[in-house]
């Protein structure tokens, strides 16, 4: 037997395995590189507020025109505008903000259905993950406003509960909009999550509930009245470990 033939022999599972974790490797260089490119394009848009909801809504729509409605009023009050950049609510803030006074941003990403991008962007950055994506709607948000939506939706908002509540980011408005969608799940929080005692009842307070656009917009002023709208350098500090 040859010294050759005494080697052990490399499977194609092995090899398949090599290969995957070398690009697992690699993969840490893509993300960073995400990080690096969308926080140089959108370090000037502040302050901004990041409008959520269904990518489903139709342009016919309330939820639709309400959503392009507050957009408008935001822009117009000086806030670029965040949101996925799909169609839906995203489209219709957008749209909103894209014929107001401030820029309108779009943070897309790519799925196997329902998402592509909307024709009314400023800046337009598209994202390969997820967790990015999610970190720069939160980065560089002065408030959240949270349309009618499902899963992705509900899974900005909670990110967002999360963060403000467990000082992962700093106290900003977060704003539902169309009080009768979300009474159900307000009702829910209030009688079993603080009862149960899961949250505080004082967590209940990081939540506002206001249907009117122009109400939104001096909901947000309010909040901020008493400083700027930029990060304080302790703030700063603490959204660097988001």
């Amino acid at each position: 037997m040859s010294a050759e033939d005494k080697l052990p022999k490399t499977t194609d599972l092995e090899l398949l395995a090599r290969e995957y974790s070398a690009r697992e490797s690699w993969r840490v260089f893509e993300i960073m590189s995400e990080f690096v490119d969308s926080t140089e394009r959108l370090k000037d848009i502040s302050p901004a507020v990041s409008i959520f909801g269904s990518a489903r809504t139709k342009p016919d729509s309330p939820y639709y025109k309400l959503a392009e409605e507050i957009a408008r009023a935001l822009s117009d009050a000086g806030f670029s505008v965040i949101t996925g950049g799909g169609p839906g609510i995203m489209e219709a803030g957008n749209k909103g903000a894209f014929h107001g006074k401030s820029p309108s941003v779009g943070l897309n990403i790519q799925l196997p259905h329902e998402q592509h991008t909307n024709p009314y962007q400023d800046i337009s950055q598209t994202f390969q993950h997820f967790f990015a994506r999610k970190v720069m709607f939160v980065k560089f948000a002065s408030a959240y406003v949270v349309l009618p939506g499902g899963f992705g939706t509900m899974d900005e908002l909670m990110e967002a509960l999360t963060l403000v509540q467990t000082g992962k980011t700093r106290r900003i408005p977060i704003i539902l909009v169309c009080s009768a969608f979300w009474q159900g799940m307000l009702d829910w929080f209030r009688d079993v999550m603080v009862t149960e005692k899961m949250i505080d009842a004082a967590d209940m307070n990081l939540i506002q509930v206001i249907d009117e656009p122009k109400k939104v917009v001096e909901a947000i002023f309010k909040h901020y009245e008493t400083r700027g709208f930029e990060p304080s350098a302790t703030e700063r500090e603490i959204q660097l470990n988001l």
